[in-house]
């Protein structure tokens, strides 16, 4: 495998990783899944109380919760189901999610509470600068004790006596 080939593979990965990893796509992927779960719990809210409740309100029996016509069944009960396991599920949503989001935006639209802030190009690129010193393990800041010490008769001598590095005399600040 050429060297390019493997380049291209390696950045296709990271950028994988870094579209997985991003808030928005976790976050989505967690609301799908309790979404699903709390479907499946309403569904079995509604097969274990609401069917059984309209059967034994339509006269219970074998044919309780449906009719039939020529012989065929029409199980009318499950239908009934369905639309209370829809209505649970949209209630909960909009009083759980919706309301609330409401709320805030109408709070950021009034002033109240202050939009999310764009980042500008400084700080997003001050923010590339920090990720790559963070993937070279390179420290951000230095400390007194990273910095390297200079020679004690450098420090020592008077300010006047200090010469420039190009040569010449003696420099006065």
């Amino acid at each position: 495998m050429p060297p390019t080939k493997g380049l291209t593979v390696l950045k296709l990965m990271q950028g994988f990783r870094d579209f997985i990893v991003r808030g928005n796509v976790v976050d989505l992927a967690v609301g799908i899944v309790i979404g699903a779960a709390f479907t499946g719990l309403v569904t079995s809210f509604t097969g274990a109380f609401i069917q059984p409740l309209l059967k034994v309100f339509s006269g219970g029996g074998e044919l309780g919760g449906s009719f039939k016509v020529r012989g065929v069944v029409f199980p009318w009960s499950t239908f009934v189901n369905a639309t209370f396991a829809f209505l649970i599920t949209a209630a909960v949503l909009y009083f759980l999610v919706v309301t609330p989001m409401n709320i805030i935006n109408e709070r950021r639209r009034r002033g109240i509470e202050p939009a999310p802030k764009i980042p500008t190009d400084e700080t997003k690129l001050l923010m590339e600068i920090r990720d790559l010193l963070a993937a070279n393990q390179v420290p951000a800041r230095s400390t007194p004790e990273d910095r390297p010490q200079s020679t004690p008769a450098a420090t020592t001598a008077p300010v006047a006596q200090r010469r420039r590095p190009g040569g010449g005399g003696t420099t006065r600040r």
